[in-house]
């Protein structure tokens, strides 16, 4: 009996209509579109406007694409694994809230919490109820509306991140394509580096910590790059080597677009050249865990049945890892 792989069978993605560039973020903080671009690589960023709207309205758009793209019910969906850090709610997950919307009544779900990794976590989790036969069509689900917890007075986050969404399909193959290996690392010491300092249950919300705006996104960005930019690198080295993967075996890499210099670090290290390299972060800045799936379906039309793929990602607290992936399906 062959063994069974979990196999991306589908990607879709959604970004909000609101662009915020470069130029409007000038008149809000004291920075300019030359300081933003070469530091970052970021022009624009899609922000979701609406009362009441949250992260689970980006996926219901992303989702009901993937479904329609894939010819299937939301009810034939079995598990859906929503990688977030901006969560509907604290309680219940959005996971459940998505299922609701959607209609995939037979769903069961949770939320992933692994900032900007958190797609590849996902991705990896799922792939084991697909591997162990336990579930046939497992989705993964990768959004957030970072708009929600950013200061816009704060320059050093406020230019990098950006509302949007994308997902994917996992399903059962036996022809040795799809999830081959995964990388996944954490290092609990960077929570003091990058995260959120209050709204947790270490320090509740009240009118002191909403005053002090704690609920929003820290960052300190030279220890945070430095982090990422030798981490992300040496994960997708390592997942290279341990797989006996050359630079021009490597079809695409999908990076996390937390930063164009981290991205061309890490393609540096693994030594393929930028045509190789999925990048949209000019257009979209830093989505979270939306990026990942956000580069596949745009680079979706140029993937071919047996590529390999390489996906490497970077987050806050910290968290990082890689995947070695081999494409499903032709898109065409």
């Amino acid at each position: 009996m062959s063994k069974i792989h979990a196999a991306i069978t589908a990607v879709n993605g959604y970004v909000p209509d609101y662009v915020l560039t470069n130029a409007e973020l000038e008149t809000m903080v004291d920075t300019s579109d030359e300081w933003i671009t070469s530091r970052t690589g970021i022009k624009e960023r899609r922000i979701l406007k609406g009362e009441g709207l949250g992260t689970s309205d980006l996926a219901v758009h992303a989702v009901n694409g993937l479904l329609k793209k894939r010819g299937i019910d939301a009810k034939e969906i079995e598990l859906i694994i929503f990688c977030t850090t901006t969560p509907d709610f604290t309680f219940p997950a959005t996971a459940n809230v998505l299922a609701d919307k959607i209609g995939a009544t037979n769903a069961w779900g949770y939320d992933l919490q692994a900032a900007c990794s958190g797609f590849i976590f996902g991705l990896a989790t799922g792939a084991s109820f697909i591997e162990s036969g336990r579930h046939k069509k497992v989705l993964v689900v990768g959004g957030d509306k970072m708009s929600s917890i950013i200061n816009y007075e704060d320059r050093t986050t406020c230019i990098i991140f950006g509302d949007g969404c994308g997902c994917a399909l996992l399903e059962p193959n036996e022809e040795g394509l799809g999830i081959q290996d995964s990388i996944l690392r954490t290092d609990g010491a960077g929570r003091n580096f990058l995260g959120m300092k209050a709204g947790g249950s270490v320090m509740p919300a009240t009118h002191e910590t909403v005053d002090a705006r704690l609920h929003f996104a820290h960052q300190e960005g030279p220890t945070v790059f430095k982090f990422a930019v030798t981490n992300m690198a040496d994960v997708a080295a390592e997942i290279m080597e341990r797989n006996g993967l050359t630079a021009d075996d490597v079809a695409w890499l999908v990076p996390h677009q937390a930063n164009k210099r981290i991205i061309d670090a890490t393609a540096n290290r693994m030594g393929v050249t930028t045509d190789k390299v999925m990048i949209n972060i000019e257009r979209y800045g830093n989505t979270t865990n939306g990026t990942i799936p956000l580069c596949l379906w745009e680079w979706e039309s140029r993937l071919k049945k047996g590529d390999n793929i390489v996906l490497a990602a970077f987050g806050g607290g910290f968290t990082w890892g890689s995947i070695y992936l081999k494409w499903a399906y032709d898109s065409n």
